[in-house]
């Protein structure tokens, strides 16, 4: 492998489990996610077109593992975790608690979305994807990514009751 893919990996590993977090909505699964995702990247490195930016590869080859990992667990049925415990508000001034409850605000209204909306919404919104980086780690149209994306855009913000 050269060693240049490899810092690359490395240097992406918070972009993937963002990403990760995006899909699954849980630390655990967003971390057996980024794995999967190394895994496979380093075993089809050579596959990849050294001319493209590694990171739509890398985000496509973790949307299918999410694809297969959902096929999987519905075949399996409900799971519970029973470690999962709440996260407390550090003690932090009144502007840093005030982010931070509208970061969940905003979280929340995204985890509501439809998976296509959220998907769009974090790929470019929060990965700073171009709309054909976007389409072409989701396999859909450009416009179809626009579309969906103001669809995204509108229905966030009615939920957190900005329109």
């Amino acid at each position: 492998m050269d060693p240049a893919f490899g810092d690359e990996l490395v240097r992406l590993l918070p972009n993937l489990k963002r990403f990760g977090l995006s899909l699954s909505r849980r630390a655990d699964v967003a971390d057996d996610l980024v794995q999967i995702t190394v895994e496979r990247a380093i075993k089809g490195h050579d596959g990849f077109d050294g001319a493209l930016r590694l990171e739509p590869w890398l985000f496509r080859i973790m949307r299918n593992a999410w694809i297969d990992m959902t096929r999987r667990q519905q075949v399996r049925g409900v799971q519970v975790d029973v470690f999962q415990m709440p996260e407390a508000l550090p003690n932090d001034d009144s502007g840093a608690i005030e982010a931070r409850l509208m970061l969940r605000s905003v979280g929340a209204a995204m985890a509501e979305l439809p998976a296509d909306q959220r998907e769009i919404l974090h790929l470019v919104c929060i990965e700073d994807m171009s709309y054909a980086e976007a389409a072409a780690v989701l396999e859909i149209p450009p416009g179809t990514v626009m579309s969906r994306l103001s669809r995204a855009r509108l229905a966030l913000s009615r939920k957190l009751g900005i329109k």
